[in-house]
């Protein structure tokens, strides 16, 4: 993860900030797609992908693709978090997450992602 903001797509309007309409995922959360939400077809370079929702789509890599393939209804934000804390060793761990937290809570405000 880089340092000094998320490096997922959608992005915040600066550090610390969130929107506190959405509260945060708990640890107990079982992230997924919302409804209406689902996966699209894969890029042929399978670095990307992009999720279609009923007002448009976003296409995701890197991190944010990492994520939100975690959310998959199963996995609790607690699980997803230690995974991709032990993928990304070398970064702070809560800035992990921090930076995985605001990204869910901005899906949540879009309708794209539930916990």
């Amino acid at each position: 993860m880089r340092s000094g903001g998320t490096c997922f797509s959608l992005r915040c309007p600066g550090p610390g900030w969130r929107d506190t309409s959405v509260p945060p995922p708990e640890d107990s959360s079982h992230p997924r797609l919302a409804a209406g939400c689902r996966w699209g077809a894969e890029s042929k370079a399978g670095e990307e992908r992009v999720i279609l929702f009923p007002e448009g789509a976003i296409k995701l890599q890197g991190t944010g693709r990492q994520i939100l393939e975690r959310c998959d209804g199963q996995r609790t934000f607690a699980r997803i978090i230690a995974e991709l804390q032990a993928e990304f060793s070398i970064a702070d761990p809560a800035k992990i997450r921090s930076d995985i937290s605001q990204f869910l809570e901005q899906l949540r405000h879009k309708r794209i992602v539930d916990y």
